[in-house]
Order: structure tokens, then sequence, then C-alpha cells
């Protein structure tokens, strides 16, 4: 059987042993599980998918683990199912403070060292920021790609489009102050709301 089909069959069973869940719980616990399998493949790419299946543990059991914690207002995780030598289900490598961290001091570091090296190191933290925040499994894919647009591309299409239309790029100019404070209020206020809404 195509790893693909053992995939559906394990989600279909799972949510067939689920279907006393709200419509809406009951989708993102599947989107969880698959987000979880689709990443712990591409940790362990020698590992087969009956592995990683097995580890996630048996339909019926996610589903009564995912119904209790409904009950009792929690997300559901998927946890450890063979002792303390299999992997966690969630790993979370990188706390998800860094990725916001990273994104939130770009303006700042730029504004405090304008020249050399100041310019490349902001560079250098909004992609690893970026790309830190789209690798995370502490938020789901549209919240990432959301804090992605927001807290990268936004602002460095803001910012260019500062530079080019007020012709900031002479090199005796300093950076505009209003836009950067508009710029670093942007970014921490949707930094704030990943971090609220993020993932245990």
């Amino acid at each position: 059987m195509k790893t693909a089909d053992l995939v559906q069959d394990y989600l279909r069973a799972v949510e067939r042993e689920a279907s006393a869940l709200p419509a809406e719980r009951r989708q993102e616990l599947l989107a969880d599980l698959a987000e979880h399998i689709e990443v712990t493949r591409a940790e362990r790419p020698g590992t087969a998918v009956v592995v990683v299946l097995a580890e996630l543990g048996d339909p019926r059991t996610i589903a009564a683990t995912a119904l209790a914690e409904a009950a009792h207002g929690n997300d559901w995780v998927p946890a450890r199912s063979h002792g303390d030598d299999a992997p966690s289900a969630r790993p979370g490598k990188v706390h998800p403070l860094v990725p916001l961290l990273m994104l939130t001091l770009v303006v700042p570091f730029g504004m405090v060292f304008p020249d050399q090296p100041g310019p490349v190191f902001g560079v250098l933290f909004r992609i690893i920021g970026a790309v830190l925040l789209c690798t995370s499994v502490h938020w789901r894919a549209v919240q990432k790609t959301t804090g992605v647009l927001l807290t990268a591309v936004l602002p460095t299409v803001l910012i260019a489009t500062w530079n080019l239309s007020s012709g900031v790029l002479q090199e005796d100019s300093a950076p505009a102050l209003l836009p950067n404070l508009v710029i670093t209020a942007l970014i921490a206020a949707v930094c704030t709301w990943l971090w609220r809404i993020r993932r245990a």
C-alpha cells in the first residue's frame, strides 16, 4: 500500500472514531495529525510511515483523548506512545519566543546601527526569524503564513517603498524615525498575537 494511502486510511479511522467531536474541532485534530506526520517524516526521512503512525497510537485512543481534552477545554497534542526512547510527537526544538524576538528586533537593531553591520544583520534576522517561524510546530500553516507576511514581507515592502519615494537611500541620510516606529509597532503587535495563539 502506498504511503499516502496509509496516512489517509489512518486519518479516516481517526475521523470515524472522533465523530462525536464538533466538526471544526475534528478537522483541527486531523490537520494537527497530518502536520505531525509530515514534520516527523521530514525530520526522520528513513523512518517508515507505519512506524510514525504506530508512534502516534491507535486511532481509537487518539479520538478518546481528544474527546476528553475537548471536555476540559484543552487542545489535543500527540503524545508519546512507546516509552522514553520514542521521540516526542511535537519536538518544538526552538522555543517559540526565538523567531518572534528575531523578527521584532530587526528594525530597532537597524536604527541603532544604521551603518554596517546593521542592515546586514537586519536582513539575516528577518530571514532566520521567518524560517524558524515557518518550520515551528507551535503554529498552524495559516498562522505562519500570516505571521511571515506581516512581520517580514510587508515591512520589507514598506521600507523599500519609503526609501525609494523619499530618497532616503542617499549615503548621508539617516533612517526615517516615524516609518521605522510604525513598522516596529506593527511587527510587535503581530508577534504578540502569535505568542498568544501559540500551541504548547
